[in-house]
């Protein structure tokens, strides 16, 4: 066990050798913090055991296999002695209508973007409600909150892990545990090299629908605005914020997209609010919840 106090903080950062979670690694080892960084390659973490040396923990770890994610936990435990920061990060896109993606490729999108993430609050809440803090962070996507023609099955996975952790915030929130969603537009990861994005087999009906789509998302690899290093820096300012948000958009297209959507989506409910309302039995009280 490496020597730390309750002060040192500890992350675990799931999906860490490349992206926004090598960002958060590096951003929190270069503070003089311990991160235990999980990949399927653990050789792609050479470079960071010889920087940082017992700071940094490699765990071998596949997001979807749910069964290990205890294990992840007990291990940075055992290493590090707490856990103040769990990311969920690791992830992967896919592209490919609602017709063309498989019953196996959706589920595998669940897989990654809910169940794995899932599996892993649930072990490391035992041991941050122990500690009567920590921080879970949610990494989402403007996807999260609004779709479009040929990444449904993406966007499936991050609706349902935003919906999942929604109610998690409000649960663990008298703990001192804290949850942020994160939700980035394009950021220069490698979300879209082409050994990287899974593409469903297409059909040439759809040709018209969404070439223009599955052209874009291959070909904007190494051209994304978004700068993961500064990324990093803001999800650290806004972990640091008593009262920070629940969901932090990520970069400016993202403030644009969802600032839209959600004027379209509150357009729509006070459109049709009068006929929505009447659907409910005359004369009977509204509903009272134990919450909102």
């Amino acid at each position: 066990m490496t020597t730390t106090t309750p002060h040192n903080t500890v992350w675990i950062i799931t999906g860490a050798s490349s992206g926004f979670g090598l960002a958060l690694a590096q951003a929190a080892l270069s503070h003089g913090e311990y991160v235990a960084g999980t990949a399927r390659n653990v050789e792609r973490f050479e470079s960071l055991r010889h920087a940082y040396g017992e700071h940094f923990l490699p765990i071998h770890h596949d997001v979807r296999d749910t069964n290990a994610a205890q294990g992840v936990i007990d291990e940075t435990i055992k290493a590090f002695g707490h856990i103040d920061v769990l990311v969920n990060n690791a992830g992967v896109g896919q592209v490919g209508t609602a017709e063309e993606v498989s019953d196996t490729q959706l589920r595998d999108m669940l897989a990654q973007h809910l169940f794995g993430p899932a599996a892993l609050v649930r072990a490391v809440l035992p041991a941050m409600r122990q500690f009567g803090a920590g921080s879970i962070v949610q990494m989402s996507s403007q996807g999260g909150r609004g779709s479009f023609p040929a990444v449904g099955s993406y966007s499936a996975g991050k609706f349902a892990l935003e919906g999942w952790s929604e109610a998690l915030a409000a649960e663990v929130r008298p703990f001192g545990i804290k949850v942020l969603i994160v939700e980035p537009s394009r950021f220069r990861t490698g979300f879209n090299r082409g050994d990287v994005l899974l593409k469903a087999k297409e059909r040439t009906e759809y040709d018209d629908v969404v070439a223009a789509v599955r052209a874009d998302m291959s070909g904007s690899d190494g051209m994304q605005e978004g700068d993961p290093s500064r990324a990093a820096d803001v999800i650290r300012r806004v972990l640091d914020d008593p009262d920070a948000p629940l969901r932090l958009p990520l970069g400016a297209e993202a403030v644009s997209n969802l600032t839209r959507i959600y004027r379209d989506n509150l357009a729509d409910v006070e459109r049709c609010s009068t006929l929505s309302a009447s659907a409910d039995f005359p004369g009977i009280a509204p509903s009272r919840r134990p919450v909102r």
